[in-house]
């Protein structure tokens, strides 16, 4: 049993038409993504050709792309094993796009795989380092779609045209997968739903590895069922990046190696006989956290949910860091800074959200109460008594 490095180093000298792309690929390939790429992969304005994994590895330079991004050593071995291989070190990649907007309060960044068959894969970058990317995962729960999520279509239908229009060198066949992890799941999704219908009528897959779902009247927007049965989501047993507005249960659970929140890092991923490891059904202590946590967001005003997100983000902004590499190698005086910007919140905020805090846990107490569980002497039981659901709760 392995992650996607070991997955890498173990199916790496086959080529794709040994063994077909499948869902560990996708991983892999939203993985790289969130390399930075910028002195290396041409724009849609340059108009220089695709580049190869392994080209990139042979510039002296190369290492740079691994700056300013969590799992720094996890990045590399994947980059340079993936580089070498002749799976994926002969995949090349254009129109790469990087666009960090704070006063809108947007982090995109997009690129797109060209595969050795013809295929191309649209993969977009989820959450980055920068405080301003973390804003915007929190603004999902806004009923408007944001700029980052018009930013994915945009690119999906220009990058769409300019595959089969550009590089005549490779046979394209004009078939497309897309994918993401994290908020770039959620940028997959939305594009390939909003997309022209021609360009939607091209995607073969559309990957969401644990990444959040969408406000009903968004989806409702948008063309959800004609991508329906071309949608595959993979989270960890324990995801809460995943789950955030997701009302289907059609999603693939995956076994991973982390504990709690850590699961969301794709490094923690089980992978076996090239296939992620299913994970048995989620526990009801989770079931109930998650409908708890969706029902609450969906129960905000808009005007609620502007004042809860813009004033945490203001604390945390008082910290003086523009990502979370500055907040961990100074972290004693970011969080003073932090704590002294909350205690300036003025007296009616302040009261705003303890309100919306308190409305979210008498949703989850009543839902528990609704589901059975029942509480004594200061612990919580399931009627069924589930000793895994206890220790959940």
């Amino acid at each position: 049993m392995e992650n996607i490095i070991g997955y890498v180093k173990k199916w790496g000298g086959c080529t794709f038409a040994e063994k077909p792309f499948n869902e560990v690929d996708s991983l892999v390939l939203c993985q790289l993504v969130y390399l930075n790429y910028e002195n290396f992969v041409p724009s849609f304005k340059d108009k220089s050709g695709p580049v190869s994994i392994r080209s990139i590895l042979e510039n002296p330079g190369w290492e740079e792309i691994l700056e300013d991004y969590w799992y720094k050593e996890n990045n590399r071995e994947l980059f340079e094993t993936a580089a070498k291989s002749i799976r994926f070190g002969g995949l090349h990649m254009n129109y790469y796009v990087n666009v960090i907007d704070e006063q809108e309060q947007t982090q995109f960044s997009a690129m797109t795989y060209l595969l050795e068959d013809g295929r191309a894969y649209i993969a977009y970058r989820g959450t980055d380092a920068t405080i301003v990317g973390w804003k915007e995962d929190l603004n999902l729960a806004f009923s408007k779609p944001l700029p980052s999520q018009y930013l994915a279509v945009e690119y999906m239908e220009k990058a769409a045209g300019n595959i089969t229009a550009g590089d005549k060198t490779r046979d394209i066949t004009g078939d497309i997968y897309t994918g993401g992890h994290s908020k770039g799941g959620n940028l997959a999704v939305y594009a390939a739903m909003n997309c022209a219908g021609g360009t939607r009528e091209r995607l073969i897959r559309i990957f969401n590895h644990d990444g959040p779902g969408f406000r009903p009247e968004i989806k409702a927007q948008g063309n959800f069922q004609a991508i329906e049965e071309r949608m595959v989501k993979f989270i960890p047993r324990s995801s809460l990046v995943g789950m955030i507005l997701e009302e289907e249960s059609d999603y693939e659970t995956v076994e991973s190696w982390g504990i709690g929140m850590f699961q969301h890092n794709t490094y923690s991923w089980k992978v076996d006989e090239g296939a992620f490891v299913r994970a048995k059904n989620r526990t009801g202590a989770k079931i109930l956290r998650d409908a708890s946590l969706n029902e609450w967001i969906l129960s905000l005003t808009e005007e609620q949910t502007h004042v809860f997100i813009d004033t945490l983000y203001e604390v945390i902004c008082a910290s003086e860091v523009s990502n979370v590499f500055e907040f961990e190698a100074d972290w004693k005086r970011c969080l003073q800074n932090v704590l002294l910007a909350a205690k300036e919140v003025d007296e009616n905020t302040k009261k705003g959200i303890q309100k919306t805090i308190q409305l979210f846990f008498r949703i989850l107490l009543e839902n528990m109460k609704a589901e059975g569980w029942h509480f004594k002497k200061g612990e919580i039981f399931c009627s069924e008594n589930e000793e895994a659901d206890r220790k959940e709760a």
